[in-house]
């Protein structure tokens, strides 16, 4: 398969306290065409924003294709790689039978990443990688965005 027909998802979220205001940001690159996207929720926590960036980036995806996803969070790298099989077997409960945190995200994003050719790739974060950068200065904005909009008391 040709670089051209593969699409790269960068993306990226945190929080300004955690739990706290959050925000998520995605880039997507596929050939020379890019789109960014971002957003943000008043009270929510970093696990969440780095979930919420990965389905959004799904959801923007018109058909189905061949994705190779970057996150700096092990936390979604590992759980849709690795940990998700035995969630699903156990009733999304983790092995010593606590309810999955964030099993409603973990659902949505295991149902959508069915509809694609996933690789699944951990980068780290704050260490100069382009598309990881940007993702989080998205993910920032969303926050910048969200907080610019609540009214002042």
């Amino acid at each position: 398969m040709d670089n051209e027909s593969v699409i790269n998802i960068y993306a990226d979220g945190g929080c300004r306290g955690n739990p706290g205001p959050g925000g998520w940001g995605v880039l997507m690159q596929s050939g020379s065409t890019e789109k960014e996207l971002c957003g943000g929720e008043p009270d929510t926590t970093n696990n969440r924003m780095e979930l919420t960036a990965v389905i959004r980036a799904l959801e923007a995806l018109k058909r189905p294709a061949s994705v190779n996803v970057h996150t700096d969070s092990q936390y979604v790298q590992k759980g849709i790689s690795v940990w998700i099989h035995n969630w699903k077997r156990n009733g999304w409960r983790t092995s010593d039978k606590k309810p999955v945190k964030n099993a409603d995200l973990w659902q949505i994003l295991d149902g959508l990443a069915k509809q694609h050719e996933i690789k699944w790739l951990w980068v780290k974060g704050h260490a100069g990688h382009p598309g990881n950068e940007r993702a989080d200065a998205l993910a920032n904005r969303g926050i910048d965005e969200l907080l610019a909009a609540r009214p002042t008391t």
